[in-house]
Parts: C-alpha cells; structure tokens; sequence
C-alpha cells in the first residue's frame, strides 16, 4: 500500500519522525508533501533540515501561504498523477480549502482520501467554508485527534469511516528524563506554549502567590502576557521567582522540562476555543514531569490518571495541587506513571502503527466514505 501525506506540519523535523515510523509498518510506502516554509515576517516558519528516513518528501508551492482557511497547493494533482498512491492523507480539518481541493484532486483519479480534524466544538461555518466541509463529510474518511473531536464530526453529519488517532506521537529517546536538573529543595514549575490569556496564565500566577515558600516559575514561549509575567516577577509575592524564556524550538524542548519538577497547563474554555490536545503535557510526561492541567477540552483525556486534574479558572484548587507535589517521592510516583502512559498510547510508533491499521481498513471498503462527488459551487454573490 502507498500512501501520501500532505501536511504543513512536516516543516518540524520532530514531526516528520511519524513518516520514518510510518515507513517501518510492514506493507507500507510512504511519500509526503508540505511546503518550504509557513506564514510572513517575524512568524514564517521555516523547513527544518533533515534527509527523509524511509519515504519520500516533495515540496509544494504553497498559495495564500500562512492563511489557515485559505491556503492550498496549486501542484498537488500533478504530484499525485506521479506518486499514484492508493491513499491520500490530507492533514486538514475538512472545512479548509487546501482538504476540499485535495480531495477533489484525490477524487477526479479514483484515490481514497480521508483528512485529519482537531476542531472539538461545534462550530458552524460560512460559505464557501460550510460548502467545502460538506464536500469532504460526503467524500474522505476521517481520522479525529481526540474522541471530543471524533464526537463534533459525528454531532456535524459525518458519517464514513473514522478512527480516533493523535495526529503526531513523540520520540520516547528524545524526551526522557535523561539529563533532569536534580532537584535542590525549592519547588520549579513550568508552563510552554503561548503566552495569552485563555491558557490561564493569571490563575497560575494567582495560585503561586498563594504558597509559602512560593515555587519558581519558568515560562518557555512568547505572547502578549509576556510584560504582565515581567511585572509580576518585579514585585509582590512572586518577585525575583519567575523566568520569561522566550520560545523554545522542538529540540529545546526537552532540556526545558527537566529544569522544571511540575509542568502545568491551566488552560481556559472559551466560546470559541477549549484546549485541542496539549502536546506538551505529552512531552512533559515522557520527561517524568509531573503534569498538572485544569479541566478544559482535551486535557483530561490526555493526562488520565498520570497527572493532577483540577477545574479551571480556580487558583486555589491550583495551589493544593502544587502544595500536594513538593514530596519528591510524589512526584516520582506520578512521574512514573505519565512515562508509561506515553510508550502506550502517544508515541510515533504507536501513532504509526494505528495509523497503518486505519489505512488498511478503510482501503479494504474500497475507500469510500459516502455518495455525493459534486464540488460544492458558491453564489459569485456570496450568498
């Protein structure tokens, strides 16, 4: 079986470790697309360099490059009428532009196609958008990074073939804890990600004013809150406790999280976003750190009972949480725990090996998702 991925995810040379594994499943050939770069200006995410292990890798020219709705690949059917896969795997959520042209590029050559879908709210979208999510609901099989995700495609009329897989695993060599900083008595916490507002940094600072002696803090990312964390290490009950690191690229990552003993994600619901996944409470626990998140989308499902839950917005149940963590045997204990659950269920390997098992039954029913090959066609008023 040959299959293709097209994803802009592919620029991170951590992520393309899912195609070497993909190529190690036995049956399988894999070839790969994405562009050479993502986004403008001080944001442009560049390729990082690495030879393809396994598979093949093409680079695309990448129209409205940086657009998340409205990017797509002018070259994808040309590179398709070469490559001739038996499947194609478009790593969009079906209401984007580049998944329903890249379906209907599979669709005019008779190759299966299914895409990927994080989006676990259900969310209603405009013309051409609604038009183009219907399209692909009628055409692709699907795979669902999370079962809150999975639920929204069944809630929104999907009805073909689907499989709950995360959509990247993590290098269990990579990210061990291999290297930890040893712990010196004082309690070190960790956030990575955006910094701004709805991954509940405030709560986190709240919850560490609450504690005597107060843990130190260290920021791994960059965002508007950036100043506020500044101001806040200045003075008050947190000063002189907290580090604003920047951002810290995919091989960074592991030297910041085994400076830190607690990672935390405090994130919060909003109207029209809950957290997606959390890769780095993955990352994170694959280190033996202990994660701690509140309760919003995702979260709990990808912490299980390797880590602390506690509900969002509420900075007291934060600090019991990090009061609870400062016995080292504790942490060891849960640590542990998140380790395992990663060689389980979230690295390449195991990303791969579901992957491959999905490719197989959805080619062994042909391929199809449902009937219905109209391309959607939208009023030139845009009605």
């Amino acid at each position: 079986m040959k299959v293709l991925l097209l994803s802009k995810a592919f620029l991170a040379r951590e992520y393309r470790k899912k195609l070497t594994a993909l190529s190690a499943q036995p049956g399988l050939e894999v070839a790969a697309a994405g562009p050479k770069h993502w986004g403008k200006g001080s944001e442009r995410q560049q390729f990082e360099p690495g030879e393809p292990d396994g598979y093949r890798f093409d680079f695309l020219d990448c129209r409205f490059n940086g657009r998340f709705h409205l990017h797509h690949y002018p070259g994808l059917g040309r590179l398709l009428d070469r490559v001739r896969p038996d499947l194609l795997h478009i790593d969009e959520e079906p209401y984007n532009l580049a998944a329903g042209l890249a379906a209907r590029a599979a669709r005019r050559r008779q190759i299966p196609s299914l895409f990927f879908a994080w989006q676990n709210l259900v969310r209603r979208y405009p013309p051409p958008f609604s038009l183009i999510e219907r399209y692909c609901y009628r055409t692709c099989g699907a795979i669902a990074g999370t079962e809150q995700a999975a639920q929204v495609l069944r809630a929104k009329g999907f009805a073909g073939p689907l499989a709950t897989i995360p959509q990247f695993g993590i290098d269990p060599e990579k990210f061990s804890s291999a290297g930890a900083a040893a712990a010196d008595g004082q309690l070190v916490v960790g956030y990575a990600g955006r910094l701004v507002p709805e991954k509940g940094l405030t709560t986190l600072l709240q919850a560490a004013a609450m504690l005597d002696p107060a843990p130190k803090l260290r920021f791994a990312g960059a965002g508007p809150l950036a100043p506020k964390l500044r101001h806040a290490n200045a003075g008050g009950p947190l000063a002189g406790r907290i580090e604003v690191l920047g951002h810290f690229d995919s091989d960074q990552m592991p030297g910041f999280l085994n400076s830190i003993q607690v990672l935390v994600l405090p994130s919060l619901d909003r109207a029209n976003w809950m957290e997606q996944f959390g890769r780095v409470l993955v990352e994170a626990m694959a280190c033996e750190r202990v994660v701690v998140g509140s309760d919003s989308g995702a979260i709990p499902l990808v912490v299980g009972d390797a880590g602390l839950i506690v509900p969002q917005a509420d900075p007291g149940a934060l600090a019991r949480a990090l009061d609870q963590l400062r016995p080292p045997g504790l942490r060891r204990r849960y640590g542990g725990a998140g380790r395992r659950r990663v060689l389980e269920h979230f690295t390449h390997a195991r990303v791969a090996e579901a992957s491959a098992g999905f490719y197989a039954r959805f080619l062994s029913r042909g391929g199809r998702a449902a009937n219905g090959d109209q391309w959607p066609k939208v009023d030139n008023r845009g009605r």
